[in-house]
């Protein structure tokens, strides 16, 4: 029998997936320590550096760090994944799992998702901009006379890593976690030297700093949250990317690494300041020898590339994502690598995020200035995701009453207390991510709506299937050889393209195949509920195709699986039926006038459905509607 001493506690692949984390999961808040403590006793705090800001400041860092990211996130949150996958839009679909059937409820559960999913791309503008500029401002330490080329750097590096997008990290993605190996090491012996000299500063993990430093500076330690916040910037990732390593890996490395070098460097930091105040100015780089400082820059940019591509990444599957539950318009989605299907490319949220990156760099200016607008797009998705994993507790897991409420108020209330000292700078920067959430979430929601007044257009006054098939059998049209699939969005009536062909053509084919395309609340459909098939006689059948919201839309793929089911397709054989619609913004009940117009105006620019569900255009007959809205 083997003893438990010579067993080894974590396997070799738990380990590489641990290491392999290092260089996704935690770029984002691994490059928080450059700008943290800088911003928090920058000139927008008024916060000047003594014993007892220093204490109180870092301990609360300390518990910011211990509460929000080990307890709530890595602890709780993660504990809500859907087979395996992570990400509001994830948590966005247990949610309404958890109240099916009550369609106000689902309508309020979406709401809240899709504006934290809002403030997450101003978190994927900010995080490049913030992160590049804290490390390229390692400049103005080594040679002072050169910080007026900051800017120009900076905007250089973005202009590189938004061009490489389209290569995509298949190829440079084993350098991420040496990299990020490297930067935590670094980061945590640069800590720890300090600390040694002046290990009175370990002290502020007591919470009776936290406490004191709200008691005797008031208002003022309200309002430096919005700067402690900043250590706990890109706790999303470690639940948006679980599925691409698992719950354990990340909590590993997390506990075991991560977080020890974060404390490090904090509390190495505040033992700098606490014998040079007026490190205050760039306490990281000041940090540092002046030997070293060169290599240190290196490695924060490099460091700081990966939390941006990270976090970029992250937007294209929050598209995906959007797309497939119908949030968004229908885009073109580029595939990196043949291997792993979760490296995509969204060319024109790539685009997007390039311009509104480039312009928050020159219009901020600087780090610090960045600072102010950070807070608002991170604090904004973490009430949103409390308040969805909390209610996923209460219904999905069945969990008590109390022990939801338990849990839940110290969340809301840290999450809440974020949130608001980040509303205080709205006018000092904070309106930029807000505005950009606002934005897309005007977006999202014209486009969910949209859609669905469309499909009630298409439904009103259609055609009932069983009585049309029962005329079509004592009225038989003349038939032509080959099958012909009719894209509808009700398989109970008939399709608009069914009828236009009829009307016309004045024929039908051998075979007619009604098909619809259902995303699923998870991200991959199971291989029992891919295919659903039925036959109506006379050579109809309805066909249902189901899809994970993670999943690529690839019909003609799906329509060959179908020969296991009885229901063979030749490809050369098949003719594509669909209806493409016009949309007209018009007068009628629905939504705001400027709302249709907005939304008819993404009809005409969206991907074209047949691009999106890879119909072949040789193959493909498309009929126009107008519908009205």
């Amino acid at each position: 029998m083997q003893t438990a001493a010579s067993e080894p506690r974590v396997s070799p692949s738990l380990r590489a997936l641990a290491f392999g984390a290092l260089g996704v999961v935690f770029g984002d808040i691994g490059t928080s320590p450059l700008y943290t403590l800088q911003e928090i006793f920058s000139r927008d705090y008024s916060l000047h550096v003594s014993r007892a800001s220093l204490f109180g400041v870092l301990s609360l860092v300390f518990w910011a760090l211990l509460l929000v990211v080990t307890v709530k996130y890595v602890i709780f949150v993660m504990r809500a994944d859907n087979k395996g996958e992570g990400g509001i839009m994830a948590l966005l679909a247990l949610a309404q799992r958890s109240v099916r059937g009550q369609p106000r409820l689902r309508w309020l559960v979406a709401v809240v998702a899709i504006f934290g999913a809002a403030l997450f791309y101003g978190d994927g503008v900010i995080t490049p901009a913030i992160s590049v500029l804290s490390a390229v401002e390692g400049i103005k330490v080594a040679a002072p006379a050169l910080g007026h080329w900051v800017v120009p750097i900076s905007v250089a590096i973005l202009l590189v890593l938004f061009l490489l997008q389209r290569v995509g990290t298949a190829r440079v993605g084993g350098l991420f976690a040496p990299v990020m190996c490297v930067w935590f090491a670094a980061i945590a012996l640069l800590g720890l030297h300090m600390i040694v000299r002046a290990p009175e500063i370990l002290a502020a993990v007591n919470p009776y700093y936290a406490a004191r430093f709200f008691h005797s500076h008031g208002i003022a330690a309200f309002v430096a949250l919005g700067g402690v916040v900043l250590a706990v910037t890109g706790t999303e990732a470690l639940y948006a990317d679980m599925g691409h390593f698992g719950k354990r890996p990340i909590r590993i490395a997390w506990a075991g690494f991560v977080f020890p070098a974060l404390l490090c460097n904090y509390f190495g930091q505040g033992a700098l300041m606490l014998h040079q105040p007026d490190a205050a100015a760039n306490p990281f780089y000041l940090l540092v020898p002046h030997a070293l400082l060169v290599p240190m820059i290196v490695l924060a940019a490099a460091a700081t590339v990966i939390a941006s591509q990270a976090v970029i990444s992250g937007a294209y599957s929050m598209t995906r994502a959007a797309m497939q539950l119908g949030f968004s318009p229908r885009m073109r989605v580029v595939h990196t690598s043949s291997r792993m299907v979760g490296q995509i490319f969204v060319p024109w949220i790539n685009g997007m995020l390039l311009v509104l990156v480039l312009v928050a760099v020159v219009a901020f200016r600087s780090s610090e200035n960045l600072g102010a607008a950070y807070g608002i797009a991170v604090t904004g998705t973490m009430v949103t995701t409390t308040l969805l994993a909390l209610l996923v507790a209460l219904r999905l897991w069945h969990w008590k009453g109390y022990a939801v409420v338990a849990l839940g108020i110290p969340l809301l209330v840290i999450d809440c207390a974020f949130l608001g000292a980040n509303l205080l700078k709205i006018g000092h920067g904070g309106w930029f991510p807000l505005a950009l959430g606002i934005l897309v979430f005007t977006v999202m929601t014209t486009w969910r709506r949209g859609r669905e007044l469309v499909l009630r257009q298409l439904q009103y006054g259609g055609i009932a299937l069983a009585p049309f098939i029962e005329s079509i059998a004592d009225h038989p049209p003349p038939r032509v050889p080959g099958t012909a699939v009719f894209m509808t969005a009700n398989p109970t009536t008939v399709p608009h393209a069914m009828l236009h062909s009829l009307k016309h053509f004045k024929v039908l084919h051998e075979r007619n195949v009604l098909l619809s395309v259902e995303t699923l609340e998870t991200p991959f459909a199971d291989q029992a509920e891919r295919i659903e098939l039925h036959e109506l006689g006379h050579s109809f059948h309805t066909l249902m195709l189901r899809f994970g919201f993670m999943q690529e839309p690839d019909v003609p793929a799906a329509l060959v699986q179908c020969a296991q089911r009885g229901l063979a397709f030749d490809m050369m054989d098949t003719t594509f039926f669909l209806s493409r619609e016009t949309v007209v913004a018009t007068k009628r009940p629905g939504m705001a006038p400027w709302r249709d117009k907005l939304f008819a105006f993404m009809t005409r620019n969206a991907l074209p459905a047949t691009a999106f569900f890879h119909i072949p255009g040789n193959r493909l007959v498309e009929l126009g509607t107008q519908v009205e809205i």
